[in-house]
């Protein structure tokens, strides 16, 4: 690298103060213009950018003429999410191939039809001669998902129709990219687990007769072995994590770029740029991070009295980071529950009981108790706050021995497919490209009145 940190050092801190002082926007201008800061109001509610038919969120309904808050329920293609997981799961069946295939189509499969998205998914799941040689053991980071996003990108260099937007070849480029993600993922990770750790190098390849969710398990481990339920409950994650209507930061920013015209490997890096930041996909690394600090500095685990007291230290940003948040609870739409976390919590208390992790899983359950109301002691609160879907998926990835560089990764695994399903919906409908308006703040330079010099 030409410029390095220490090399610019004394220019850059001199340069970030203009910058600071030129680009700072007064926060009042935001009410006075009546500009929604993060797209969203006061009362959380989004700007409507957009119409879907991939996947609703209810989080509240109307009482006596009243909003009022209400359970939160997850819709994929008109199907409530629960009775698709309870399909599946008590069918004994692995969930993600027909949900994807859910979305992705807008409808069910039938037998024949999952058997021919499957056999897809299978034939996909091979990478160019030498590619793993040539990207992805090159230059590898520790930041998986830069590799992730370097991996797609150069993936596009071997497709000889890269820039052909129809949907017949946007649908053979998406389904490759849904076959490919886990294989990019583990294998991005393991050759940084080899080349900076100093570990051993495993780059298993995929099996055709297996699921997403049991090739991602056997891909990772020196030894390929996985439990039924480990690989249950994975396929459960990949299939809550899917998709989130059209609102959220990555499946918006897929959208943005498809209305440009760009190809589909642009598209999806740029959406694995934005699940790649911590506001978004990195979140249930942080409640991770949060529940070893508790462990560490909690003398008794089991006294509530003393686990209320330092989530409330957290709050008032006096010990772990000092950001005053407790990760995993509060989610932008829903107040009442996450009907992701509600559906998880089941079959992560399986997985502890297996694993021998149960004073884990007890520790996780107090504090998705506790902190409503810690918070709503400590806070102004306009809405409700509960556990979201990411509270619970750090300690099943951690009880999965998956290493935290492929937290987010596992997040995009599982959202490639709506923003796949996103991406199609929006090449089918429209014809714009997406061009939001921005109240200018820049006033006449003075420069204007000084002579051409």
């Amino acid at each position: 690298m030409t410029l390095k940190k220490e090399d610019v050092r004394g220019f850059t801190e001199k340069y970030s103060k203009v910058c600071k002082k030129n680009d700072s926007v007064e926060k009042d201008l935001f009410t006075e213009y009546g500009v929604k800061r993060g797209l969203r109001d006061l009362n959380g509610k989004g700007v409507v950018t957009g119409i879907t038919n991939i996947s609703r969120i209810e989080s509240s309904e109307i009482v006596d003429g009243k909003t009022v808050p209400c359970p939160g329920k997850l819709y994929y293609r008109g199907y409530h999410i629960q009775e698709l997981v309870k399909g599946f799961m008590e069918e004994g069946r692995y969930g993600f191939e027909e949900i994807a295939y859910l979305l992705v189509f807008g409808e069910l499969p039938t037998q024949e039809n999952l058997r021919e998205f499957q056999e897809m998914l299978s034939t996909g799941r091979r990478l160019p001669t030498n590619f793993v040689r040539d990207v992805i053991m090159k230059a590898p980071s520790s930041d998986i998902m830069n590799s992730l996003t370097k991996s797609v990108l150069t993936l596009a260099s071997y497709d000889k129709n890269v820039s052909d937007t129809s949907i017949e070849n946007v649908i053979r480029q998406c389904i490759q990219l849904i076959a490919l993600f886990p294989m990019l993922s583990v294998y991005g990770y393991q050759a940084y687990n080899h080349y900076k750790k100093n570990g051993s190098l495993y780059i298993h390849r995929p099996k055709s007769d297996l699921s997403t969710s049991e090739n991602l398990l056997r891909m990772l481990r020196p030894n390929k072995q996985y439990t039924e339920l480990e690989a249950k409950v994975l396929d459960l994650a990949l299939v809550l994590h899917m998709e989130h209507g059209g609102g959220n930061n990555s499946t918006f920013t897929t959208r943005v770029v498809t209305s440009s015209g760009s190809d589909t490997y642009s598209t999806i890096a740029a959406a694995l740029s934005s699940l790649k930041g911590p506001r978004h996909g990195g979140a249930n690394i942080m409640v991770v991070e949060m529940f070893k600090d508790i462990k560490k500095n909690v003398s008794d685990i089991t006294d509530e009295a003393e686990v209320k007291e330092y989530l409330r230290k957290i709050l008032h940003k006096e010990v772990f980071n000092k950001k005053g948040l407790i990760y995993g609870m509060g989610h932008a739409v829903y107040s009442v529950s996450d009907p992701r976390a509600d559906i998880f919590k089941a079959f992560v208390e399986k997985l502890a009981i297996e694993k021998g992790r149960e004073k884990d899983f007890a520790l996780y359950s107090m504090i998705e108790r506790l902190a409503p109301e810690v918070i709503a002691q400590e806070r102004k609160m306009y809405k409700g706050v509960s556990a979201n879907v990411d509270f619970y998926s750090g300690l099943v990835y951690s009880m999965l021995d998956i290493p935290e560089e492929l937290f987010t990764p596992m997040f995009a695994i599982a959202r490639i497919v709506g923003w796949s399903a996103h991406r199609i919906e929006e090449l089918v409908n429209a014809d714009k490209i997406m061009r939001p308006a921005y109240v200018s703040n820049c006033g006449y330079n003075e420069y204007h009145k000084m002579d051409n010099r």
